[in-house]
Order: structure tokens, then sequence, then C-alpha cells
């Protein structure tokens, strides 16, 4: 049964990449490529928080903190230092996930409302670094000069070739998570989410499972940072700082937790919707507030669970339907 589960989820993952390299040629111009390529990357850090917080049940209110981290790391490497940009990222991925390694230690010790303070404790600490290491980082005016991304000689320099790039990884990430929630590992993670003691009764090791989503968490949004430094050539503390963490969390939240989808769902929807209310002008938080509060009245489950409810509402219908 698991090969079979496993070939459909590379069946999905395949047509959802087929649906976004559909995307380029619905949209009016290039600008609205750009809120894609943006969405795809929240995606991507978004997939790795819901493992940790949906299925394993651990919070962070500090993930911005490891996809600055590896923003600038490569963003140093491949400028101060001229390293090949293979190396920068892999050095600014390697970054996020060392980090998250020796933080993991003393943080899921913690439960609750101390875990997350432990966590918004640390992505305030990354972010006054961010800000006060201005040598390094350039400070609160950002660091500019990153070279566009290049790999085995080919440049992504247009927005259409990055936004191919990006479907890529998304899709290979969605379909990592789909099998990894699928195979041993997900299973005892889904079991301390429920319950930590009746996990340990059944042999799973609850430190270790918990330090291996954490970095595996932090090293997507590694990924994604490095992605992101090298798409728009600047970054800046702002975009790494505690206002994303915590749309990040809302991410996870409004798409579905313990659903890879929704995640998915949850980026491309936050992501898309500040562009959308523009229209609003001096009103627009206060429509983007509300929007988010009704959804999540109206869909406790997030946007994958409506939309399951949906389509389960449909097929009895249609039952009834054929019935009569």
């Amino acid at each position: 049964m698991r090969p079979a589960f496993f070939g459909r989820n590379a069946a999905q993952a395949g047509a959802f990449l087929l649906l976004l390299l559909a995307v380029p040629y619905a949209l009016p111009n290039e600008y609205y490529l750009s809120i894609c390529i943006l969405g795809c990357l929240s995606a991507v850090i978004a997939v790795g928080l819901n493992l940790l917080m949906g299925y394993a049940g651990q919070i962070s209110l500090g993930h911005a903190a490891f996809y600055g981290m590896a923003a600038y790391a490569t963003a140093i490497a491949t400028t101060r230092f001229s390293l090949p940009i293979p190396v920068g990222m892999a050095i600014g991925v390697a970054l996020s996930v060392a980090v998250a390694w020796v933080v993991a230690a003393p943080t899921l010790k913690l439960k609750g409302h101390y875990l997350a303070m432990a966590t918004l404790g640390f992505g305030i600490i990354v972010s006054i670094v961010f800000n006060e290491a201005v040598d390094w980082t350039g400070g609160p005016s950002g660091f500019v000069g990153i070279p566009r991304l290049a790999l085995a000689g080919y440049a992504f320099d247009t927005d259409r070739s990055y936004y191919n790039l990006m479907a890529v990884v998304l899709s290979l990430v969605v379909l990592s998570s789909l099998n990894l929630m699928r195979s041993r590992t997900g299973r005892a993670l889904r079991a301390l989410h429920v319950s930590e003691k009746a996990a340990a009764s059944l042999g799973v090791d609850i430190a270790a499972h918990k330090r291996f989503v954490f970095v595996l968490s932090a090293g997507l949004a590694g990924l994604a940072g490095v992605l992101y430094a090298h798409y728009l050539s600047f970054i800046a503390p702002a975009s790494f700082g505690f206002t994303f963490s915590v749309q990040l969390v809302v991410m996870v939240v409004l798409g579905g937790m313990a659903s890879v989808w929704g995640s998915v769902a949850g980026a491309f929807f936050l992501t898309a919707l500040p562009e959308a209310l523009r229209e609003f002008e001096d009103i627009d938080i206060l429509v983007y507030g509300a929007i988010l509060v009704l959804t999540i009245m109206f869909l406790p489950d997030g946007l994958a669970g409506g939309l399951s409810r949906l389509s389960r509402l449909s097929r009895r219908l249609r039952r009834r339907g054929e019935g009569a």
C-alpha cells in the first residue's frame, strides 16, 4: 500500500507542477509573475512550518530568522568573498540547519506558550543582529549587489525563468513532504502531536523527532531564503522580522493545519491578497483583517478543510440526484 501512496503523491505533485507552469500564460503582465514567485517562496517556508506545527504540534514564532540568516549568508559569501553562487547557497542553507540544530536542544524542551515565547525571542535577537551588524548586513538600509541566480552555466535572469525554477522547487518540496508524512517518521510525528507520552510508550524517540522536524523546517526556510536573495538582488532586515514570522503562522493556520496543500493555498492567498486590496488604499489593512477573521470564523479547519467539506457535500448531492 505504501508504494501506491507514494505513486499517488508523485501524480499529485506532477499535476501541481503542470498547473504552476501554465499560470504565466493566464497572467496579464510580468508584475503578477513576480507576485507568484514570492508566493512560491512563502509556500516553501509554510510547508516546512506546517510540518513543525500542524503535524508535530510544535509552534515557532521565529521562523523568519532562518529565512533571513540563509539570505544574508549567501549574500555575504557571493559578494564579499566572491564565492560561486551554488557554494553561497549551500552555506546559507547549512547555516540555517546548523543554528536550528543548536537552538532545538534547549528550546524544544519547552511546551505551549513557553515554546512560542522562546522562538519569538530567538527571532527578535536575530532581527536585532541584522539591523546592528551594519558592516556585514548593511543595517536597516539593506544589502545590495547580490548576483542573480546562475546554475550550471544557466542564468535565471528573467522572471519567467525564475518562476519556472520556483515551480519545480515548490513541487519537489510538496512531494517530499507528502512522502514524509506517509512514512514511519511521519506517523511518529503525528503520534507525538496527539500525545507525547503515548508516542514514547510506543518507542518513539520524542526529542530526536522534534529536533528532526525543527531542523527540516528551518532548512526549508533557509532554501527559500537563498532563492529570495538571488531573486531580488537586495535584502533588508524588515523582510525577516517578527511580522513575517506571524504571517507565516497565519498562512499555516489559514491554509489548514496538518495539510501540505493547505500550506500552499494559505501562502498564495496571503501573498496575493495585499496586492488585490491596493485599490482600497487607506482601508486596505481593515479589509485584510476582516477577510482573515471571517475566513477563520467560517473555515476553522482552513481553506483545505473548507474545500474538502465542499467536495464531500457535492458528492452527497450528486448521489442523491442519481438516486432520485
